[in-house]
């Protein structure tokens, strides 16, 4: 069993690395207000398996908001990673995030752990609170209890992966002693990296979680983001998202997009390697130009290569 038990080859992968990885997200199309096609998604998971990334992340979301703007890769996050799994070797799986107030903590065990079984241990799961505001009455859940749901929730999962036939109770139902969950992860524990705050302290994710995976944040915040982090979680990972358009012209000043930039080359370049003496463990990206296999071949060569 790997060191704390949550080590999986998915996690392993995202985090061995001394230096800064990179995984990608879905949908790797860019269509996030309908169905992507499938054929294609897959192309491109399997090109960026190929060139160097290391991690595949898919968003849980259960119902498209179309104020929010999008339904992220539209297909259930357990059957569609499932799904990449069969077409993938290596590369880690990641959700992006499950938002554990909206799901059953009994669901989310036995989906996350057979998705971890049948990718032979490539699953690392983001799990979060949640952010829509209308999917809390269509789920049935009191909006001002998410904090406490998440917490519970947390504690269900890992106690019925860790236990066999354990006795639980919370808000979601209880458990016995009469029956157990299966299948058991690959590890004793899946990695659990909550995602933003999750209604929760920073002391908190750092005792609970595995790591801790973030939004785009400017640079003189994530340094002191990273600076604290240290500081209550020690060697935990850090990880966040960025969308990344790249300029034609290679050594164009960076102009901003939501959550990210518009750059050349050469610019994206420093600014990674920045964030790898900041501290930073792992990024995801999302390509917004209009060739993704092109655009994830320039990124692979020019920034993965070279960090």
């Amino acid at each position: 069993m790997p060191s704390g038990g949550h080590e999986n080859a998915g996690y392993r992968r995202l985090f061995d690395s001394d230096g800064l990885t990179f995984g990608v997200g879905f949908p790797l199309t860019g269509t996030n207000r309908s169905t992507p096609t499938v054929a294609d998604e897959l192309a491109l998971a399997t090109h960026a398996e190929a060139v160097g990334f290391d991690g595949l992340w898919a968003r849980d979301v259960p119902t498209y908001w179309p104020k929010f703007g999008d339904a992220g890769q539209s297909f259930d996050t357990w059957p569609w990673l499932s799904h990449v799994a069969a077409h993938t070797d290596d590369i880690a799986l990641g959700t992006s995030s499950v938002v554990l107030t909206l799901r059953h903590p009994l669901h989310v065990a036995k989906s996350a752990a057979t998705v971890d079984q049948l990718s032979d241990g490539r699953l690392v799961l983001g799990v979060a609170s949640g952010d829509r505001d209308p999917e809390y009455p269509a789920f049935g859940v009191d909006r001002e209890e998410r904090g406490r749901l998440f917490r519970e929730s947390v504690d269900a999962i890992r106690t019925v992966w860790r236990e066999e036939f354990p006795e639980l109770e919370g808000q979601w139902g209880s458990l016995e002693g009469d029956l157990e969950v299966v299948p058991k992860p690959t590890t004793e524990t899946l990695p659990l990296l909550p995602t933003g705050h999750a209604r929760q302290s920073r002391e908190w994710i750092a005792e609970h979680g595995d790591g801790w995976l973030f939004y785009h944040l400017p640079e003189n915040t994530l340094e002191s983001y990273l600076t604290d982090w240290r500081e209550t979680a020690g060697e935990k990972p850090f990880a966040i998202a960025v969308q990344v358009e790249l300029a034609d012209d290679p050594t164009a000043d960076p102009e901003p997009l939501h959550l990210g930039f518009n750059a050349g080359i050469e610019w994206f370049r420093d600014y990674f390697a920045r964030l790898a003496d900041y501290g930073l463990d792992h990024v995801i990206i999302g390509i917004r130009n209009d060739d993704k296999e092109a655009a994830l071949s320039t990124f692979a060569d020019e920034i993965i290569d070279h960090l």
